[in-house]
Order: structure tokens, then C-alpha cells, then sequence
């Protein structure tokens, strides 16, 4: 696979899957993104949260294409281990920034029912990582994602980036 080939498989995946779990499922949850008891106080923090998570996403997304030559997609792996960019922080920037969009929709919407959501959304990717993606990685990548793994944690962000001694 070439790195258009990834760019472009990554940008399907992109829309299929944080675009439904963290687009199509909260608006269906919130009516169509309407706000019933919007507080101005909740937006804020909301509006801070869907950003970030946006930039996080789309960066983390790009990476795919450029560094691991691939796509997070399973069926279209990366050929390298990602490790640049936001994972030398977290080992899992899609799923955090996955969480904060969802999170940030809704406080900014003031709906318990996409915060309950996005629990739920948490819950799963954590165990999806634990039971498929971590062992698939170890498999793959061998020492290299053990030696990755060692110094970045899977959900809390790092304070300094992360550097391979390589």
C-alpha cells in the first residue's frame, strides 16, 4: 500500500467510524443536536472539548496514512508502528479524542444522554484495545511496541513527548 492509497483508505475510515460514533449517534441521541437545557457555562468547556478533539483526531488519522503507511482500519493495518505526533504523548489519541468530542457534545448540549454515551464508548474501546488491538500490535511489532509501551500510557497523556532511542 502506498501512502495515497492509506490517505484515502484512512479518510473512508475516518468517516464511517468517529463519524458515526462521534457524529451520527450523538445527534440521533440529542434530537438533531438540539440543546434542551443548554447552560452557558457547559459550552465552554464543550466547545474547548470538540475542539481539541477534532484537531487530535484528524492529526492522529493523518499519521496512519503518512508515517505507518496504512489505515487504522483492521483490515488495512499500518506497515509501521505509529508512534509521531500526539502517540508520543498517549498511545491512544483517537480514542481520548474520540471521547472528547462526544464528551464536549454534550455539555455543550447539556444532555445527560450523550455523556452516558460516551461512558459507554470509553467502556468499549478500552476493552477492545485490552483484548484485540494490544496483543495484535505486540504481534506484529514485536519489541518495538513493547519498548513503545513501556513509556506511553494508553489513556492519560504523557507531560514531554515520548522518544525512541533509535
Amino acid at each position: 500500500m502506498n501512502r495515497t492509497v492509506a490517505a484515502i483508505g484512512s479518510a473512508v475510515f475516518f468517516v464511517v467510524a468517529p463519524g458515526t460514533v462521534a457524529g451520527l449517534l450523538p445527534y440521533w441521541l440529542s434530537d438533531g443536536w438540539h440543546s434542551h437545557a443548554a447552560l452557558w457555562y457547559l459550552r465552554i468547556p464543550g466547545a474547548l472539548l470538540i475542539l481539541a478533539g477534532l484537531v487530535v483526531i484528524v492529526n492522529a488519522f493523518a499519521r496512519f496514512a503518512t508515517e505507518g503507511i496504512g489505515t487504522p482500519a483492521p483490515i488495512a493495518p499500518p506497515k509501521h508502528l505509529v508512534v509521531g505526533g500526539f502517540y508520543r504523548y498517549v498511545r491512544n489519541p483517537m480514542y481520548v479524542a474520540l471521547l472528547a468530542l462526544i464528551v464536549g457534545q454534550g455539555l455543550w448540549l447539556a444532555q445527560s444522554s450523550v455523556l452516558i454515551y460516551g461512558a459507554v464508548v470509553w467502556a468499549t474501546t478500552a476493552l477492545f484495545v485490552k483484548i484485540y488491538e494490544e496483543p495484535k500490535l505486540a504481534q506484529t511489532f514485536g519489541e518495538e511496541y513493547d519498548e513503545y509501551r513501556r513509556h506511553v500510557r494508553a489513556w492519560i497523556p504523557r507531560r514531554s513527548p515520548w522518544r525512541s532511542v533509535d
